[in-house]
């Protein structure tokens, strides 16, 4: 820090300001004996050699050159010190530079925003304005640094610091906050608070543009929380004379976290409910992490029937969350926060070990059927995972299915292609899930080896009434006839639906119509009620399968 640096080096420096003095006083003293000898000896010295006179004694020429030498020797330090003096100050000042900027971007840095924004802050108040805080955090840019090289990951950055300077008016501050996050701070009349979504939305549009370094293009985009200096309805606790700079960084920041929820490539002003969101969001991330080591996570089981015969062929594990605290959670608010603090892996392979337990328990030709995370399929060791925890719970591999979403396909096709060509070698099966809502192409569903195919639920349950719906399920059952793949349906909830599926020809399904997802002593308990649980002396079943549970399908089959 520059007050410490300052402190530091205080006695250094009035040590040379002392030589300094003492230089300058020798030759200050050195040119007084000069005048006062020279005027003496010069004159002796200039009839001596007319032969006027007998010239100046030696004593005398010798102290006059003394005194020369000593004005030479005195003038010469007294430059050099006043050279060191420069480039100490031009070092020191490069110091205080580096101390207070970002040495990629050239912007300011973590430290210095915040002292930046409280005198700009100052400054405004006086001329009645207030100060925008904007925190810019940029989107899927790890993938970049993974992908392409902390190189091309730098590019991106500096080339974001620019088009962001560009876009900000005279007298504002841009920092780097570290990362991928820069925050930038504006003066603005608080009435009219538009220039600020202004600035917001130029940026977003900015930084989205696609970049070029070494010949690759790069894309990225960016979410900004805005917050604001001046008392706001708003925000609560935090009035006016309680605003600083590090209080703006946390509202904005705050914001920008709201923002990356909502669906990035968007910006949302501060608001008091953000943070107690933002509260909730940190007390379930501490659930997570001491709530996989509990095993307060457990599996839930959905039956997977054969629509034709109304035979159940098996199961599809559903992760949920047992908590003590907030009582029984879906998957859809802790999964995403598992996958962004990196504890998918984890919570993924505790529940798998769990449900092959309980699935070795069932009738050998019952399936189970698990969901992998995105962020799995760049896990180079997941099959091998995968396997080993087959071998601890003696499963056979050719009762586990392994369900991708199709979404995940264009994200790295060769590690997709590596992995559903290791998890088949072990024999598993994989299926492509959400088909209808993602990007694959019929180019990679034919290249890639799946054995089925899953339709999506919102066509599914808008079959009956929904044209669009119900030729979308007709294309992907025909295309899966074409390929030789099975086809399961996910969302069949009433028999309207169920009786429009039956036309396209032998299709797996599976919902709410059967019941809902069952905890592991339930789905137990209803296997055991239709004779369907594995001998105690291990043999296999008759080979002859009961119907599935639910009576109304059973009529709904016609069975």
């Amino acid at each position: 820090m520059p007050g410490t640096s300052d402190q530091t080096n205080a006695p250094h420096r009035f040590g040379r300001a002392e030589h300094d003095i003492v230089a300058l006083g020798i030759a200050t003293a050195a040119i007084i004996l000069f005048v006062s000898t020279g005027s003496t000896v010069l004159p002796q010295a200039i009839r001596g050699l007319a032969g006027v006179g007998l010239g100046p004694e030696k004593l005398a020429v010798n102290a006059l050159l003394l005194n020369i030498a000593l004005i030479i020797f005195g003038w010469r330090r007294y430059r050099q010190l006043a050279l060191e003096v420069v480039e100490r100050r031009r070092a020191e000042e490069q110091e205080q530079r580096l101390a207070q900027t970002d040495p990629l971007t050239g912007c300011l840095n973590r430290r210095s925003i915040g002292p930046a924004t409280d005198a700009l802050i100052t400054q405004s108040a006086v001329r009645g304005e207030v100060v925008a805080l904007l925190m810019i955090d940029l989107d899927h840019f790890k993938q970049i640094n993974d992908y392409n090289g902390h190189s091309a990951g730098d590019a991106v950055l500096e080339g974001c610091a620019r088009r962001i300077e560009l876009l900000l008016p005279d007298g504002a501050i841009l920092a780097r906050l570290g990362g991928d996050e820069f925050a930038a701070a504006t003066a603005f009349d608080p009435r009219r608070a538009e220039a600020v979504d202004g600035i917001a939305t130029a940026i977003l549009e900015a930084i989205a543009k696609p970049f070029t370094t070494n010949g690759i293009t790069l894309e990225t985009g960016g979410s900004i929380g805005i917050a604001r200096s001046d008392a706001h309805p708003d925000c609560g606790e935090y009035s006016a004379d309680r605003v600083s700079g590090h209080t703006l960084m946390h509202m904005a920041d705050i914001a920008m976290y709201h923002a990356k929820k909502r669906g990035r490539g968007r910006y949302f002003w501060f608001e008091a409910s953000m943070e107690s969101e933002l509260r909730f969001r940190g007390k379930l991330e501490a659930g997570l992490r001491n709530g996989i080591p509990r095993g307060e996570f457990v599996p839930y089981y959905e039956q997977q029937i054969d629509l034709q015969t109304g035979e159940l062929t098996g199961f599809e594990m559903l992760a949920r969350w047992n908590s003590p605290e907030l009582g029984l959670v879906n998957p859809t608010i802790f999964i995403p926060i598992a996958e962004e603090i990196g504890l998918i892996s984890e919570l993924s392979e505790c529940l798998i070990r769990q449900a092959l337990e309980d699935a070795r328990r069932w009738d050998p030709r019952l399936t189970l059927a698990v969901n992998i995370s995105p962020l799995q399929l760049r896990d180079q060791w997941f099959a091998q995972k995968l396997l080993k925890l087959l071998v601890e719970a003696n499963f056979p591999p050719h009762r586990l299915e392994i369900e991708i979403t199709e979404s995940c396909l264009h994200d790295n096709m060769g590690m997709v292609r590596s992995l559903i060509a290791s998890l088949k070698n072990q024999g598993i099966r994989v299926s492509i899930d959400d088909f209808g809502i993602g990007y694959s192409s019929l180019a990679q569903l034919r290249t890639l080896p799946f054995d089925r195919i899953k339709i999506d639920r919102s066509f599914v349950s808008n079959l009956a009434n929904n044209r669009n719906s119900a030729a979308i399920v007709q294309a992907v059952t025909q295309l899966g006839r074409d390929l030789g793949l099975p086809i399961t349906a996910e969302g069949v909830e009433t028999r309207e639906v169920l009786h429009k599926l039956l036309e396209y020809g032998d299709i797996k399904g599976q919902g709410y119509f059967y019941g809902r997802p069952q905890p592991a002593a339930e789905t137990h308990r209803q296997l055991g009620q239709l004779d369907l649980l594995r001998p105690e002396n291990g043999h296999e079943m008759p080979p002859a399968m009961p119907a599935a549970p639910t009576e109304e399908s059973r009529r709904a089959n016609g069975l």
